[in-house]
């Protein structure tokens, strides 16, 4: 019996030596998430990805979305003397979800600039070029994104900034309302932060996500994605066959001087941090009007088309109209605060050809704009720069 009692209490013990540990564990690894930095994309992560064919016939088959250990999609930053880095942010457009890592403009630009003959014309040894732009960011957010990573970066050689659709689409999505939107969560645009909420539960544990960011960060697993964006052809049909086509533009005020106050802050953080920023304006498939073209289109409902049946839509000569009003009110920031900007609609106008829906680029749009925004970049700064 005595035997059966000390091993009772070396059991107990070792239980309790075991929770004390788990204990700590837990709290360091809280201590630590709560001193990470913010990141739009989680670092290290890979995911290769197939486009549904049936959807995408016009996009490559393969598609590789990689992660460096800044949190960037791009390639690991060079540790050179010379190094001309460029930082890339805004929406689902310079994100190039459905493109592969070399193909999407921000990365075809990295390639142009770091021909020998390019390199000289910029006095460096190398250019990075690296991309945190994401889905579904407009103006709040990109504000919110620039507020919270620039800090964590050296100082840039430059940033380039393309943002603005999501500002008319979720405007519209939830009605047109004349009110201001709910303010950006944290949660909602990076994939990576300090802010996460821990309970001792074991599904709200901090140990685990500790876990899950190191094996991004250092083993960059890949995820493999089968027949990416389906939805999207789901989307179309929805738009093809909705009851309702909204024809009148709706009072776009309440969400032009919206994007306005984050659109001039956000500027204002990409000079303080930047010896030069390019404002790229959103381009738009603006003249679809063929069967073929009017096939490719999905934005523009009154609800979210990627989780839910959606019935009423504003027609394309509305989106086009809310995107002019927007662009001319981006045109008219840049020019205010002396920053460069990139018109892309002169020389992105073929059609299907380089868009694959309202406003986002083919592969053959990606090369058009990377040779657009690396043709800026190699001339000698300029106040308000306008691409004609």
């Amino acid at each position: 019996m005595e035997n059966v009692a000390i091993a009772l209490k070396w059991v107990v013990l070792s239980a309790g030596v075991l929770l004390l540990l788990a204990a700590v564990a837990e709290v360091a690894a809280r201590w630590a998430i709560r001193r990470s930095g913010y990141y739009v994309l989680p670092p290290g992560m890979r995911n290769h990805l197939s486009p549904d064919p049936a959807a995408f016939p016009n996009l490559e088959r393969f598609v590789r979305f990689e992660v460096n250990r800044e949190g960037e999609r791009g390639d690991e930053v060079p540790r050179c003397d010379g190094l001309y880095r460029i930082l890339v942010a805004g929406g689902s457009q310079p994100e190039g979800y459905l493109l592969d890592q070399k193909t999407n403009w921000p990365g075809a630009l990295q390639q142009l600039l770091n021909r020998p003959e390019h390199l000289a014309d910029l006095n460096a040894s190398r250019v990075h070029v690296g991309n945190i732009a994401r889905s579904g960011v407009g103006s709040e957010a990109l504000d919110l994104i620039l507020e919270r990573v620039l800090p964590r970066y050296p100082r840039l050689s430059a940033m380039v900034v393309l943002v603005g659709a999501s500002d008319v689409l979720r405007w519209l999505e939830v009605g047109a309302p004349a009110t201001p939107p709910p303010p950006v969560r944290v949660t909602d645009v990076f994939r990576s932060h300090p802010e996460m909420s821990f309970r001792w539960r074991p599904r709200h544990l901090a140990v685990p996500e500790i876990v899950r960011r190191a094996r991004h960060r250092w083993l960059r697993p890949v995820q493999v994605h089968e027949s990416a964006c389906r939805w999207i052809g789901r989307a179309r049909a929805m738009r093809a066959r909705a009851a309702v086509v909204l024809t009148e533009t709706p009072d776009a005020a309440p969400m032009l001087a919206h994007f306005e106050a984050h659109f001039r802050r956000l500027l204002e953080r990409a000079r303080a941090h930047a010896d030069r920023v390019v404002v790229v304006r959103q381009p738009w498939f603006a003249n679809a009007r063929t069967t073929e073209d009017l096939a490719l289109m999905w934005h523009g409902g009154i609800g979210q088309a990627w989780q839910e049946e959606i019935t009423a839509f504003y027609s394309l000569d509305v989106l086009s109209d809310l995107m002019s009003q927007l662009d001319r009110r981006a045109a008219a920031i840049a020019q205010d605060l002396d920053v460069e900007q990139l018109d892309l609609r002169p020389v992105l106008d073929g059609g299907a050809h380089v868009y694959y829906d309202f406003f986002h680029a083919t592969p053959s749009g990606a090369r058009v704009i990377a040779a657009a925004v690396a043709e800026v970049m190699l001339r000698e700064p300029a106040c308000a720069f306008v691409a004609a």
